[in-house]
């Protein structure tokens, strides 16, 4: 396989590649239903080898993100929705709420390698990841991306911009990982400093949105810059290739677009909330309600990738609101 491409999953045939996702999603279901106290509820009579395509996939129940906090004060830790006990996962982390998120043992548990490899990143390099590393999972999720890639990583978390720059300049890493307005903040910081951070050469960026005249800016100062849409909760959803046409769907999840509070498909390009499945064992997220705005996009990438594409983030189905990158929520 042509090192454009993480693996042969990317270009698979997409009838190939609905027929394995549907497999597995039968699995998927049964799973949730004999081991998560919430689903055995919700999904109690349902048959989970009739669930073969997104037509009965949007029968089932919807659950969303924000009654998470809700689910999780009933049922603690996790809402009667997660298959295995505390102890025996590798991390849990904290999301303003509070929501808490379990990490199983699984190498690169949030899948974040793809995207990583797709940003341009490759065994050898030396990755600066800026994502905080305190009780939110983002710098985690990086960190372990780019270990499962063959990368080297220095968890420089978030502010610190001086020590951070100086680190940059000692160290020379090849790119960045972090909030987009965060790397702006290290080269601006770096000028000031006359400190030298020219060995940043990609990067990439999420938490927030990426307005299109921060991305000049930043490819200005010769640093290759692509986004990801991954949450707490799900890991990676989707992310961007060189095409720069659009977020390619990842691997392992099934995403589909519905009216905003509803689980009601909508047309394809018409903008709805996202809604993602994914395949976790240990957190088997069914048709879950991000709160996020996006729209598929017709055909497949110039990139190669045959999977779908969306839009990337565009609002809020809810009142919720990002500040420095964590969601805030009304209550």
């Amino acid at each position: 396989m042509d090192a454009a491409f993480f693996d042969d999953l990317e270009t698979r045939d997409p009838a190939a590649r609905e027929a394995a996702l549907f497999a597995r999603l039968g699995e998927q279901i049964a799973h949730a239903q004999a081991r998560a106290p919430w689903f055995a509820t919700t999904l109690d009579g349902i048959d989970p080898t009739a669930v073969r395509d997104r037509a009965a996939l949007a029968m089932l129940p919807v659950l969303r993100k924000s009654e998470l906090i809700d689910h999780q004060r009933a049922a603690p830790p996790f809402g009667g929705l997660a298959t295995v006990a505390p102890g025996a996962l590798a991390r849990i982390f904290c999301s303003p709420g509070p929501i808490y998120d379990p990490e199983g043992r699984r190498p690169d548990y949030w899948r974040m390698a793809r995207a990583l490899h797709a940003a341009g990143f490759r065994v050898g390099d030396l990755v600066h990841n800026s994502f905080s590393y305190h009780l939110t999972p983002a710098g985690a999720m990086l960190e372990a991306g780019a270990q499962a890639l063959g990368c080297a990583v220095i968890p420089a978390g978030v502010g610190n911009g001086e020590q951070q720059v100086q680190a940059i300049d000692d160290l020379r890493p090849d790119g960045y990982c972090g909030t987009p307005s965060f790397l702006r903040a290290l080269l601006v910081k770096a000028g000031e400093m006359d400190r030298d951070s020219s060995s940043l050469r990609k990067a990439l960026v999420s938490g927030e949105a990426l307005p299109a005249a921060l991305a000049t800016e930043i490819e200005a100062a010769g640093i290759a810059v692509r986004q990801c849409y991954a949450t707490a909760d799900l890991g990676l959803i989707a992310y961007e290739t060189p095409a720069r046409e659009g977020l390619i769907v990842d691997e392992d999840v099934i995403v589909e677009i519905v009216v905003p509070g509803t689980g009601d498909p909508v047309a394809e390009g018409a903008v709805g909330e996202v809604l993602v499945t994914t395949f976790a064992p240990e957190y088997p997220l069914i048709r879950f309600a991000t709160g996020d705005l996006s729209a598929l996009l017709p055909g497949t990438s110039p990139c190669g990738r045959t999977n779908q594409r969306i839009k990337g983030w565009m609002g809020r189905a809810d009142q919720a609101t990002k500040v420095k990158g964590l969601f805030v929520h009304p209550r």
